[in-house]
């Protein structure tokens, strides 16, 4: 793959010839890919998939886990509803995580990512160790498969994912950073959060989000890359200081024109990418 190869996140669930059909037609080499349900997780479907996308020359670099019934609909229902953190939803979707990274073996992908959730802020907290536990047993999982788990960033500080992750204290712990997440969730300015934790980025989302909201906008509605606060050079830049070389991944989550937005940030990207590495 090349260095900042551009790339899309991506699910086949709506079924898998129509999803590869968009990401062939937008041109990209790589994506981010959207677990699939456990019908589509089979062997014989991992296969296909993985078939699939080889003869279209498109690489997965990252699965991500979600649920069905992860809520993003508030804050204070993410904190409810999103990620392993939830305790009367943890061991199921411990045990269907622990899938996803054999399903991602099967298809030959090197990480599997996810919003762990929100994290207890304290230490202290015997949730704080419990969730501890829950994301050693997924990293143990992955290195069996030769994996990182990527932690994606938001839902928490710098800081706060740094005191996180050296408490995991697990070699293949990496984070997939979302500088409009850390927008979203008030988590920090997101280029000073990228200082902090960059030495673990091993992927990216560009994504974009204002953090002036309009009257009735959804907290969580992102904006089309370049066109809201992130600054998305200054972003590439900082990568390109850290050493980073992986793919850069669009999420353009919520969108009317959600294919002309991610058209534009190809080319920004494109441009950006040329400028900055020539």
């Amino acid at each position: 793959m090349d260095k900042w190869a551009t790339g899309i996140f991506t699910s086949i669930d709506e079924g898998l010839g129509a999803g590869l059909d968009s990401v062939k037609e937008l041109g990209v080499s790589t994506v981010h890919l959207h677990a699939p349900g456990s019908e589509l997780r089979s062997k014989e479907k991992t296969a296909e998939i993985k078939e699939q996308f080889a003869e279209s020359e498109i690489e997965i670099s990252v699965v991500f886990v979600g649920f069905p019934d992860d809520d993003y609909s508030t804050t204070d229902v993410v904190k409810q509803t999103v990620g392993l953190v939830p305790k009367d939803r943890r061991e199921q979707r411990l045990a269907e995580t622990l899938d996803i990274s054999g399903f991602a073996y099967g298809l030959g992908v090197d990480a599997i990512g996810m919003h762990l959730g929100f994290v207890p802020q304290d230490p202290t907290d015997p949730d704080f160790s419990a969730v501890v536990e829950v994301t050693r047993k997924v990293c143990d999982r992955c290195l069996e498969f030769g994996q990182h788990f990527h932690l994606e960033t938001g839902q928490e500080t710098a800081s706060e994912l740094l005191t996180f992750i050296d408490a995991v204290d697990r070699k293949n712990i990496a984070v997939n950073f979302d500088p409009a997440n850390m927008i979203l969730y008030g988590a920090g300015e997101p280029l000073e959060a990228l200082d902090l934790v960059g030495r673990h980025v091993r992927s990216v989302h560009c994504k974009d989000a204002a953090k002036k909201r309009q009257a009735g906008q959804p907290w969580y509605e992102d904006a089309p890359l370049g066109e809201g606060d992130v600054d998305i050079r200054a972003f590439l830049l900082k990568l390109h200081d850290l050493g980073y070389e992986g793919p850069l991944t669009i999420e353009r989550e919520y969108s009317p024109n959600q294919v002309g937005d991610i058209k534009k940030a190809l080319q920004l990207l494109e441009d950006l990418r040329k400028e900055i590495r020539g």
